[in-house]
């Protein structure tokens, strides 16, 4: 990047957040702490109304704005293909929003940048697949859960988990103060603190029925920040399988969320899993047939067998 975008860049920073560290600064543009002490003397030669020092932080005066800038090509298409993003995988509500935004980017790009842009978009396709989402009121309540998110309202659903608990059950009825969404692998979680378990738990919206804003108001924590939350790794059991090597790049392509290593031998494509439970790759597993050898633990290998001898009576 050279000094003319990095310059502009930081604007943009400082326009974005109250108060910018320099270190901050040098580590996102990849440059030392003295060429960002110098880069902001120069913006504010340049008549940029900065306040602060270094060892404290920099912010705009309060008022100042960036005139409008122009886009180049990459950053239109990069736009307008996140407004196609938004439009298949976020609520309707949003869905209209990204189709006014995307007209407003097309109206204010000059006429060459928009060909141009047309252009490169036509050899790019997003494909993402949303019948799950049409067959089901998951964006109906992507659109309540959002909602009551901004308000601060709790909300109420009934939950069907893919494992029983404890106590051998798999549903149950939960109030919670949702803190954010995330959309996980073309899923969207719902990040929450559960009035039942009384601490932060994660729920799919597709395995929510019955939600309802129950119009109680709930106070976000101040510590709280979806950006820079870290969900707790509970995923202790280790799975070790072997596939035969004709399938390696199958395997590789399946992106298998527990897949933790992958690595060639020998004997075989040897694949490591980290799960919760050994229900969770059962499924998985069986899928390949006798293309795939369960190493360890002993117990899913018995599952396997077990499973195996189940389908050879049905047939």
């Amino acid at each position: 990047m050279n000094k003319t975008d990095r310059l502009l860049a930081i604007v943009l920073n400082l326009q974005r957040k109250d108060v910018v560290r320099a270190g901050d600064l040098a580590t996102q543009f990849e440059t030392s702490v003295r060429t960002i002490y110098r880069d902001i003397q120069a913006l504010c030669e340049a008549g940029v109304p900065i306040i602060g020092a270094p060892g404290t932080g920099y912010s705009l005066m309060k008022g100042y704005f960036l005139p409008p800038i122009s886009f180049t090509v990459p950053e239109a298409v990069s736009l307008l293909i996140g407004t196609d993003f938004i439009e298949q995988q976020f609520d309707d509500d949003y869905r209209v929003k990204a189709q006014d935004a995307r007209g407003k980017i097309e109206a204010i790009l000059p006429e060459s940048v928009l060909d141009e842009t047309f252009r490169v978009r036509k050899a790019i396709r997003l494909l993402i697949s949303d019948k799950h989402l049409n067959q089901s009121k998951e964006k109906e309540y992507l659109e309540k859960i959002r909602r009551a998110i901004l308000d601060e309202r709790k909300i109420g659903f009934h939950y069907s988990k893919r494992h029983a608990d404890s106590e051998g059950k798999r549903h149950s009825v939960r109030v919670a103060a949702p803190y954010g969404l995330v959309l996980v692998e073309g899923s969207w979680m719902l990040v929450a603190r559960c009035d039942l378990r009384q601490e932060i738990r994660h729920f799919r919206l597709s395995r929510m029925t019955e939600l309802i804003d129950l119009g109680e108001r709930f106070e976000l924590p101040i510590h709280f920040n979806l950006r820079e939350y870290t969900p707790l790794d509970n995923r202790h059991l280790l799975v070790r399988l072997r596939f035969n090597n004709e399938i390696a790049d199958k395997v590789k392509e399946s992106n298998f969320y527990y897949i933790e290593d992958m690595e060639e031998h020998q004997d075989g494509f040897h694949v490591v899993l980290r799960v919760r439970h050994l229900d969770e790759v059962l499924q998985w597993v069986l899928g390949w047939g006798s293309d795939a050898f369960v190493l360890e633990p002993k117990s899913l290998r018995n599952v396997i067998r077990e499973e195996a001898q189940k389908i050879l009576k049905r047939y």
